[in-house]
């Protein structure tokens, strides 16, 4: 499973994926919209946020853009 990590940086926000930045954004919910999109192409996955001043701020699971074996019923 994928994990994803938002962060501030100078001035703005990045997203994180093993230690390296893969993209960056001037608002957090930019950022945080930009890290469940890119967990949804690599299948699902964990994503932490962080507050402004480093305290983390919550998290989530996130599903797989199309379930291979959806639920029944």
């Amino acid at each position: 499973m994928s994990k994803r990590f938002v962060s501030p940086t100078g001035g703005g926000w990045r997203v994180q994926s093993g230690g390296r930045t893969t993209s960056n954004h001037r608002t957090q919910g930019a950022a945080i919209n930009a890290a469940r999109n890119q967990l949804r192409k690599v299948g699902g996955g964990e994503l932490t946020i962080q507050r402004p001043k480093g305290q983390i701020r919550g998290g989530d699971t996130v599903p797989p853009k199309s379930d291979p074996f959806p639920p029944r019923g």
